[in-house]
């Protein structure tokens, strides 16, 4: 089992599913196409990552997974931050009001690749200036699209979501456990369903 992505956040939600894996990212170009949709950015850029390390490691019996989040305001895609003033107007945007969070997950076995685009909303509460600065003043904004961290100090900022939680973190564990199942790939689930059926 392979997880084709360097994102620790990744790392510590497929750990929770008890799967032994090891981490090989995929180095892609991740520019999306004229006209390309979120929703088939998402999932073409994780298929693509799932593909690539999969080609890598021919065998039968080698399980790849990869995933591909992104922030989606006017059916705009909002990227990373790239410095203080982008960061500063990707807040101001996302303040009071709901975006979507799009995680493309595709999984690669001897049965070919498979995928999911799972969706979840969230809304922010109006961000004061203040409060924009004093987030931007910590690590937490810098690697994470849309310039925040749900699971970290940027929780504070979310009013409600609408879906999955771990979808927003970067990895949907639900959508990720079937596609595992799936695929034949043992988990903590499975051990404890399997000694309480006996």
């Amino acid at each position: 089992m392979i997880l084709a992505s360097a994102s620790p956040r990744r790392r510590e939600l497929l750990s929770q599913l008890g799967v032994n894996y090891r981490v090989e990212p995929a180095a892609i170009d991740e520019t999306p196409a004229d006209g390309e949709a979120p929703r088939a950015y998402v999932q073409r850029m994780a298929l693509e990552k799932a593909t690539t390390v999969a080609a890598r490691y021919p065998a039968p019996d080698t399980v790849v997974l990869a995933a591909d989040t992104t922030v989606v305001m006017d059916d705009n895609v909002l990227g990373k931050p790239r410095d203080h003033f982008h960061g500063l107007a990707m807040l101001a945007r996302l303040s009071g009001r709901s975006h979507s969070v799009l995680t493309g997950v595709c999984l690669c076995s001897a049965a070919g690749p498979q995928c999911e685009v799972v969706e979840t909303q969230v809304e922010f509460m109006t961000l004061s200036r203040q409060t924009c600065e004093a987030y931007l003043a910590t690590d937490e904004p810098w690697d994470k699209a849309g310039g925040y961290g749900i699971q970290g100090l940027g929780g504070a900022l979310v009013r409600s979501i609408q879906g999955s939680y771990s979808n927003v973190v970067g990895l949907p564990l639900c959508e990720t456990w079937q596609l595992l199942q799936a695929a034949g790939v043992a988990t903590t689930l499975e051990a404890v369903s399997g000694q309480g059926a006996q």
